[in-house]
């Protein structure tokens, strides 16, 4: 089952939206996120991606497997699956002909992990990672200095509890990341429509916090 193109812009695309389902899921499942985000992005190449291994659940796909999975083998095995990632992220760069700048990095749950994981690299690939319902591996060590993280959480998550938001934005903050955290009440392991009208409001009125010092920049020199 390959990628899912959710919209091709008529003209050369301005942005890049790249979707990462969760394990045991596949590409269709976030197509309907990915059409809300053209309705609000309309020169924005969209693509929902297609994780590469069989998921061990018998159905679906993963990057890595969660057989097993402990907090202690958990950055070994998101680290082993990152070249592939990485690939996959220029790989649509390239057919798209959109920088690293314009690119945003959307995941849910183990897709939000690789999204996540991906901000912790030297390399820059993506100028925006939202994050739905996901975690970091291990705690960030440094933010990325040209990446934007939004991250939103349902606080009655059965699955991946929100307090691994709150913990890695509290901290990222702290390290003077660019980063929004929006915890919504009652929401389980799931988006809604609550989620992608958060996600679409982060994105469209969310400044970055390099442009932010760009402008101070250019203020000065004036």
């Amino acid at each position: 089952m390959p990628d899912i193109v959710v919209q091709q812009p008529a003209g050369p695309a301005k942005q890049l939206f790249l979707l990462n389902h969760g394990v045991g899921a596949t590409p269709q499942g976030l197509v309907p996120l990915g059409q809300q985000l053209a309705a609000a992005f309309p020169e924005a190449l969209i693509v929902s991606i297609q994780a590469p291994h069989a998921s061990d659940f018998g159905q679906g796909y993963q990057w890595f497997s969660v057989r097993e999975i402990t907090e202690e083998n958990r950055p070994a095995r998101v680290a082993e699956a990152m070249p592939e990632f990485v690939k996959m992220v220029e790989h649509w760069q390239v057919q798209s002909g959109v920088a690293a700048e314009a690119t945003a990095l959307v995941g849910f749950s183990q897709g939000a992990i690789m999204s996540l994981e991906a901000t912790q690299l030297e390399q820059h690939i993506a100028g925006r990672v939202v994050a739905l319902s996901g975690r970091f591996a291990q705690l960030p060590k440094l933010p990325h200095a040209h990446t934007t993280l939004h991250m939103v959480h349902g606080k009655s998550d059965a699955v991946m509890h929100y307090g691994y938001t709150v913990s890695a934005a509290e901290h990222l903050i702290s390290l003077g990341a660019d980063v929004t955290a929006d915890v919504i009440p009652f929401l389980g392991h799931e988006i809604t429509a609550e989620v992608v009208e958060t996600v679409v409001e982060r994105l469209l009125g969310h400044l970055p916090k390099r442009h932010w010092e760009e402008v101070h920049r250019a203020a000065e020199g004036d």
